[in-house]
């Protein structure tokens, strides 16, 4: 039977230290604040709203939303986020995406200030993760899956690795972390030829296809260690991962849960870079 690397211990881990800096910024004054950045009504960003103000509150950090409608002008947009940019007590920003398709994220992107990007949409902190330093902003969902390799001590340096999404959001920057740890990478992605074969003589394997149960007992053998990434609804309308967690938890090695994995050790991530922005004021 696998060993399951959940991440609620992984993110309670980094609550805890996190609450032990923001006590040390209040000697100083200092809040860490939120702006979270949402447009529209959609059912889905509300709730991911919702669970990050609880998070906060949980751990002192002050969230503010500024709720816009879904038609605004890409102008009115970039003028909330120059005037969150120059706003003193905002330490960090969040735009909830994927923007409505009148707007260039592309423009929006460039217009978050670098030292306030925690959720990091700027190009230049993604610049520096490919210049591998790691000790700036970093995509919450690709270090969220670092933190849990480090916390359950998976060795990654000379071990074969296959990241199965090449997207600037998961699979590029997660690349990036895992060759700083000198592990041996390989991309793959949707249109892989022989995909199984790669995968399944790997030691690590990063799922994000966004396909629930697509990874089977064929992608992995008995010491594959399963990071699964993915999220999506199975056929009876149930959260799932891309790996058929079912299937796999008896014969592979180790393996993530969908829900209760990276996950829930994302938002923890998200937080924590709020709070290293407030401390870089």
């Amino acid at each position: 039977m696998a060993e399951i690397l959940k991440g609620n211990v992984v993110a309670n881990q980094i609550k805890e230290k996190m609450k032990q800096d923001i006590e040390e910024l209040k000697k100083h004054g200092k809040t860490p604040t939120l702006a979270i950045v949402r447009l529209g009504d959609n059912p889905g960003d509300i709730s991911y709203e919702k669970s990050i103000i609880k998070n906060c509150d949980n751990v002192g950090i002050k969230a503010v939303v500024y709720e816009r409608n879904v038609d605004i002008k890409t102008e009115e947009l970039i003028e909330l986020i120059e005037e969150l940019n120059k706003d003193d007590e905002t330490s960090g920003i969040l735009v909830f995406r994927p923007l409505p398709k009148h707007i260039d994220e592309e423009i929006i992107r460039n217009v978050i200030s670098p030292e306030k990007d925690v959720d990091c949409m700027h190009p230049l902190n993604l610049e520096r993760i490919f210049e591998g330093d790691m000790d700036g902003f970093a995509p919450c969902t690709p270090k969220a899956a670092m933190e849990i390799l480090k916390y359950y001590d998976i060795p990654l340096e000379g071990k074969n690795v296959v990241v199965v999404n090449r997207s600037m959001v998961v699979g590029k920057p997660l690349a990036m972390m895992l060759l700083k740890e000198n592990a041996t990478v390989t991309i793959c992605h949707s249109r892989t030829q022989n995909l199984h074969e790669i995968t399944n003589k790997a030691d690590v394997v990063v799922v994000a296809l966004g396909k629930a149960k697509f990874f089977d007992e064929k992608y992995f053998n008995e010491d594959s260690i399963v990071i699964d990434v993915g999220v999506s609804l199975d056929e009876n309308g149930k959260l799932s991962g891309d790996a058929d967690f079912e299937k796999l938890s008896p014969m592979v090695d180790k393996i993530t849960p969908v829900p209760g994995g990276v996950g829930s050790v994302t938002t923890s991530i998200l937080l924590s870079q709020v709070v290293l922005a407030c401390q870089n004021m």
